[in-house]
């Protein structure tokens, strides 16, 4: 297990970054090895790793495995690029059955979980596939219509200091591994913004 940590650690720094290799590595590690390796995944690592990832088909079932049952939470431990405040957690859930389009899920809602959350609130989203990019689009213009019973109020995602955060964003995710994505912000899905973020998914 230590080859495969140290291994993973060679693999991002290195130019270009063996993406399938990468792949392999993280699925043989265990979600502990995951976590602590995306840790250190400095701003650049992360803006290599998404450039390197264009094309990998994402699919909502990478976030929420198809077989969760509506309103359960899978949380998904991060780290993004910023200089202070980087880790984070992004927890998404199915749709209830009354909201849902029958066996095939077309998005799944959500929130982050954050140090900063009693002041930026909890950035609610709405996660959907662009299945022309291969990716999946975190929308925070769109709000949840509920959510999982122990999950804070839901509230736009520009709310309060949230607009400062949240305010106009769609975050674009790509497949690194079977429990790994990785992300980059966008101002109203078209501006790119100097933002990227790395996602790992609990079993």
């Amino acid at each position: 297990m230590r080859q495969r940590a140290d291994q993973i650690v060679e693999l991002v720094a290195s130019e270009p970054i063996d993406i399938e290799a990468l792949d392999s590595a993280l699925d043989d590690s265990s979600h502990r090895r995951r976590v602590s390796a995306i840790r250190d995944w400095s701003g650049d690592v992360q803006a290599r790793l998404f450039e390197r990832c264009r094309g990998r088909s994402t699919r909502l079932t990478d976030l929420v495995p198809a077989e969760t049952p509506p309103l359960t939470e899978v949380i998904h431990e991060g780290r993004n690029s910023l200089p202070a405040f980087n880790h984070f957690q992004k927890r998404f859930c199915a749709p209830s059955e009354a909201h849902s389009s029958g066996d095939t899920r077309e998005r799944l809602w959500g929130y982050n979980e954050q140090s900063m959350r009693p002041l930026t609130g909890p950035g609610y989203f709405v996660a959907h596939e662009d299945s022309e990019a291969g990716e999946v689009c975190i929308d925070y213009r769109a709000v949840p219509p509920e959510a999982p019973a122990t999950w804070p109020d839901v509230v736009p995602a520009d709310n309060r200091l949230g607009r400062f955060v949240y305010g106009g964003t769609v975050d674009r995710l790509r497949r690194v591994s079977e429990h790994v994505t990785i992300g980059r912000a966008f101002k109203d899905d078209d501006e790119p913004m100097d933002n990227w973020f790395v996602l790992v998914r609990t079993p």
